[in-house]
């Protein structure tokens, strides 16, 4: 893995990253962590809506949208 953390809102559709934390706190962590977003979980943007955002992502054999202000807050590790 590389030593390069982003934002999972700045993943290119098609790439693929392993969440390395989450900067969100109380019900949003909690949301977060219910959707997949657990430490070490590989994560695939897939497509973006045609408004650009929300953007659609690959977690635990489910595909799940997600807002970019959410996304930003998870932290991957690009694949």
């Amino acid at each position: 893995m590389s030593e390069k953390f982003l934002p999972l809102n700045e993943l290119n559709i098609g790439e693929s990253g392993v969440v390395v934390s989450l900067l969100s706190q109380g019900d949003e962590r909690r949301r977060m962590l219910d959707l997949g977003l657990i430490k070490g979980t590989v994560v695939e943007a897939v497509q973006k809506s045609p408004s650009g955002d929300p953007v659609a992502y690959f977690i635990r054999g489910t595909l799940i949208a997600i807002r970019a202000e959410d996304a930003q807050k998870c932290l991957v590790d690009v694949l």
